[in-house]
């Protein structure tokens, strides 16, 4: 299961919102807060994130005093994102503890970049599991290989994508639209019962011929891939 859990703090929603799309669709899970004070309460309620993503002119309290006040209880990655483009606004930023700093405007191929060598260099970047597994079915990421009872599965690229994603979110109850977002992208314009016809393929390999079913749906909401329930 993909623990990487990203916190934006970012009060302009807008941006808030494409940070969020765009994280998502790369496959962390996503929170945000709009202000200062609310993020800093976010950030140090449990050290829960794998990353925070901090901008500096922010309502409640600013970035910088948000810093300095998360520094003073954890070391979570902290890459401040901002319009502020001076010399000694970067230089507070990774003095007070900032292990990066990127200007808006920004190309987002770069923001992930910095957030992969971030999650790199603290042993947290999800791209290092080689290997997902649950019950008796495993998803070989470096070989691109799928097995269950050491059975080899055949996959179409869709396929293997929905499996991998589902893997990476054990036990997580995706909705449609979540699914569609990371395995057709965000941009996907189309019927969200894509998803139920892949789900169909996806079960009639993985689950037709085992007693445990690993692929459930969860009604009302989506779908979700377990440790494995008993066939009625």
């Amino acid at each position: 299961m993909n623990k990487t859990k990203i916190l934006i703090i970012e009060d302009e929603k807008p941006i808030a919102r494409f940070l969020e799309l765009e994280l998502s669709h790369e496959g962390y899970l996503v929170d945000i807060a709009y202000d200062g004070r609310i993020g800093l309460e976010k950030a140090v309620a449990d050290d829960q994130y794998s990353l925070i993503l901090l901008d500096i002119m922010l309502p409640g309290i600013n970035g910088i005093e948000v810093l300095r006040r998360i520094r003073q209880t954890i070391s979570t990655p902290i890459i401040m994102l901002t319009a502020l483009d001076e010399i000694t606004d970067k230089v507070m930023g990774l003095d007070t503890g900032a292990d990066d700093y990127i200007t808006k405007p920004f190309v987002i191929e770069e923001l992930l970049a910095r957030i992969r060598a971030a999650l790199r260099k603290n042993g947290l970047n999800k791209d290092d599991v080689s290997l997902l597994n649950i019950s008796d079915l495993e998803l070989d990421i470096a070989r691109h290989e799928a097995k269950r009872a050491n059975q080899a599965i055949e996959l179409t690229k869709r396929e293997y994508d929905l499996l991998e994603y589902l893997l990476r979110n054990e036990g997580l109850a995706l909705t449609r639209n979540q699914i569609i977002d990371k395995v057709w992208g965000f941009d996907y314009v189309g019927d969200t019962n894509v998803v139920d016809v892949y789900i169909r393929y996806l079960r009639s390999k993985v689950d037709d011929g085992y007693d445990k079913k690993l692929i459930q749906t969860i009604r009302g909401v989506g779908y979700c891939i377990r440790g494995g329930k008993d066939e009625d």
